[in-house]
């Protein structure tokens, strides 16, 4: 079978710090390459009414549980640009990857949750300006990272003879974007980034991504294989047929009303059938899978996934 690395993406809401620290644990001695945590301040929902709830912050809770870990590589998927100054997230990102020993991954993004926007009185612009406050951010956060003194003077952000320090423990910390719009998002991972992320879609879909991003990889004279593609994807695993499809039912309880346009993007069946599975999306280009969980998290659900589907890899 095909060798591919396997990760766990958390969403820290409606539960509690030690839910995480639960998962983030179990990962990091389970086989596991990755875990990371996403960037909100409501539950992230579509309906305004399913988004009520509680949600720990991001930055914190990847700085503490970074520290809890020994071995995973400590992602985020992803940190909302407009949410924060990238040279100030820059600072908190050389943090962490201290906190871990040099296990930081940075995943950005333009942000799509007008709710939390409009609730903390963060303007929320046009996707054009959205993407132009990402491409600005990400050249910033590398410069920052990587360089003694950062210049930079764009429409949303400005930077004079700034510094970073210390710097990262890596000598060039990863930096993901995560998205799937063909023309300006996959041209700017080609352009920018170490790794690209999508959430949620098929394999069919997917291929139809990664092709669009090969293409922008020659019109940008990027070699692709140097960007490293990864996919999340929900997860409802159960021994049999039976159990698998009681966990199908509780995605409704993960996802609310988004469940009917997110299923495409999960995994779905018994070890073997999610074996399959994922198989269709190694065959579409996916070099990572990444087992996307939210609460109530389904703990015995993840342990089947690393016992009984991951040694087929």
């Amino acid at each position: 079978m095909t060798k591919i690395r396997f990760g766990v993406h958390t969403g820290p809401q409606n539960c509690t710090y030690e839910d995480l620290l639960r998962i983030w644990r179990y990962s990091d001695g389970a086989g596991f390459h990755w875990v990371s945590i996403w960037d909100h301040f409501y539950p992230a929902m579509l309906a305004p009414q399913d988004a009520k709830g509680s949600c720990l912050e991001a930055v914190a809770s990847m700085t503490a549980l970074a520290a809890a870990t020994k071995n995973v590589r400590v992602g985020s998927l992803v940190y909302c640009v407009p949410y924060r100054h990238p040279a100030v997230l820059a600072n908190a990102m050389v943090t962490v990857d201290h906190v871990s020993g040099g296990r930081m991954e940075l995943g950005l993004g333009a942000g799509w949750s007008q709710i939390e926007f409009d609730a903390y009185g963060i303007p929320f612009l046009p996707m054009k300006d959205r993407l132009d406050q990402l491409e600005e951010a990400v050249q910033i956060i590398r410069g920052l990272l990587t360089q003694e003194v950062t210049n930079f003077a764009g429409k949303y952000y400005r930077v004079t003879d700034a510094r970073c320090d210390p710097k990262p423990m890596q000598s060039s910390p990863r930096i993901w974007l995560g998205g799937m719009g063909e023309k300006r998002l996959l041209r700017m991972v080609s352009k920018y980034a170490d790794g690209w992320n999508v959430p949620f879609i098929g394999p069919d879909v997917f291929r139809g991504k990664r092709e669009v991003l090969d293409r922008w990889c020659d019109k940008e004279k990027r070699d692709p294989t140097t960007i490293i593609r990864t996919i999340n994807l929900g997860l409802a695993l159960g021994r049999d047929e039976a159990e698998a499809q009681r966990k199908r039912e509780g995605l409704h309880a993960q996802f609310g009303a988004a469940l009917p346009f997110l299923e495409p993007g999960m995994l779905i069946g018994t070890p073997q059938q999610v074996i399959d599975r994922i198989g269709e999306y190694t065959d579409a280009g996916a070099e990572w899978i990444i087992v996307a969980l939210r609460a109530p998290f389904d703990f015995e659900g993840l342990q089947a996934f690393a016992e009984d589907v991951m040694p087929a890899f």
